[in-house]
């Protein structure tokens, strides 16, 4: 066997390899990635909110000196942020009103590249990112979401 017999067997082998992978990912049903999905981009928002509550009194600080949120004086502000923080992560996690919440976060995303942190853009990009899969699919079969509204979804 020549050398270019054994390099077009070889090509062929890995080609067929590629398409076997490409195929099996391809069947990866939509409900198994949304949930790595609503779990990570919740943990974000939710750490965030157990941090303004375990000391109120820095998180008014941060509010006062450091996040500019405009037309809201920091109190107000920062109420709003930990209310947010604590309940649309739970929402995603159960997978229930995931596109309302998720729209929420998206939200708070863009004020929070805006107003606070715009030099943070490429963490905030994959919030976003995240965040636009779930506005736009939902939460998958695995959801409450699935269960209220029995919507076919992947």
């Amino acid at each position: 066997m020549t050398n270019l017999a054994v390099s077009s067997s070889s090509r062929s082998t890995v080609m067929m390899i590629v398409r076997r992978m490409r195929r099996w990912l391809d069947a990866v049903p939509y409900s198994v990635l949304a949930m790595p999905l609503r779990l990570a981009v919740a943990t974000v928002f939710w750490n965030s909110g157990t941090t303004k509550l375990a000391n109120w009194d820095t998180a008014i600080a941060l509010f006062t000196d450091e996040y500019h949120v405009p037309l809201l004086p920091p109190e107000i502000a920062a109420y709003l942020a930990a209310t947010i923080e604590l309940t649309t992560p739970v929402l995603l996690v159960l997978g229930l009103f995931t596109r309302p919440a998720a729209a929420v976060l998206l939200g708070m995303t863009l004020v929070i590249e805006v107003f606070v942190y715009p030099q943070a853009w490429p963490v905030h990009i994959q919030w976003a990112a995240m965040l636009l899969v779930l506005l736009c699919r939902g939460a998958g079969k695995l959801s409450i979401d699935r269960l209220l509204w029995r919507k076919d979804t992947n």
